[in-house]
């Protein structure tokens, strides 16, 4: 059987995206009961710029009439109830980055993410960070889903998890320059038909022994999970640390750990050349957060 990417048939509405997706953030409708709203500059700023729209508090689809590179000066922030969707145009962020905070039911698709500055993405070394800190207990309820995405060239965190519960399927790692996966304080991954492909790294996954701290009660307890360090050039991966998705959602569409996944997910072969950063699929939930890149 072919080997392909998720979500094909949605690709025929707008916002059919959004009733099909799979994972923890699978609820979430972005901007799909408000109107379409059209970027047509790529400047930083102003009017017809994807700042403006992202800015704008009424929900929106937002999607564009120009393709190119647009650069951020300073972090964009996204309100609450948006759809960014960059399919059928080809648009690479640069710079700062978008910041999804305080915000709700978000979805972000087909966008290319270049160099990114800031707390949990430092250029292609640290690309995803996922609980930010060990005093923060309530990251107890973060939930995320990332399923067919590639990471190429960046150097660690694909993801790096704390508190939360994160599902991992189809994705293809490869050259990572520390790790490819950390687990810290309570982490609980679930990994399954994965792709690491090492460089002269050859560590796949680590676990940092942090201790979480609460702060009102003054108490110390340490995280467990799993570390796994493997000197296979590709490995295909079923880690499973205290979770199954199943138990929060009962299907996901997965294909084996193959060639042709790892062919299909490789951007030169759809048109989307780039190196040195994180491309392709990612879906996950932060208040229903559904985020889609390719």
């Amino acid at each position: 059987m072919e080997t392909t990417l998720p979500y094909a048939g949605a690709d025929s509405s707008f916002r059919a995206l959004a009733g099909v997706a799979e994972g923890f953030g699978r609820f979430a409708v972005g901007g799909a009961h408000g109107p379409l709203h059209h970027v047509t500059s790529l400047s930083d700023e102003g009017p017809g710029s994807l700042r403006e729209a992202c800015h704008k508090k009424e929900p929106l689809w937002i999607v564009f009439e120009i393709s190119g590179t647009i650069h951020l000066s300073s972090y964009l922030n996204v309100s609450s109830h948006k759809t960014i969707d960059g399919r059928g145009q080809r648009i690479k962020l640069t710079g700062k980055g978008l910041r999804l905070k305080e915000c709700e039911n978000i979805i972000i698709c087909n966008l290319e993410f270049e160099g990114g500055r800031g707390d949990d993405v430092d250029g292609h070394d640290k690309t995803m960070l996922i609980g930010a800190d060990p005093t923060h207990i309530d990251d107890r309820c973060i939930r995320v889903t990332i399923h067919h995405c590639f990471f190429d060239g960046t150097r660690q965190r694909h993801p790096r998890l704390r508190f939360g519960k994160v599902h991992l399927y189809n994705n293809y790692t490869r050259n990572w320059g520390v790790y490819a996966i950390c687990a810290s304080v309570e982490a609980q991954i679930y990994s399954q038909c994965n792709i690491y492909e090492a460089g002269q790294k050859k560590k796949a996954f680590e676990f940092y022994a942090e201790k979480q701290i609460r702060r009102k009660q003054d108490q110390v307890r340490r995280g467990l999970a799993l570390k796994w360090s493997s000197t296979m050039p590709i490995e295909r991966s079923h880690w499973r640390t205290h979770v199954s998705s199943s138990e929060f959602y009962p299907n996901w569409t997965m294909e084996p750990a193959s060639d042709s996944l790892k062919h299909i997910l490789q951007p030169e072969l759809v048109g989307n050349l780039f190196q040195d950063q994180l491309n392709n699929v990612m879906f996950l939930l932060l208040h229903d957060l559904f985020i889609n890149l390719f």
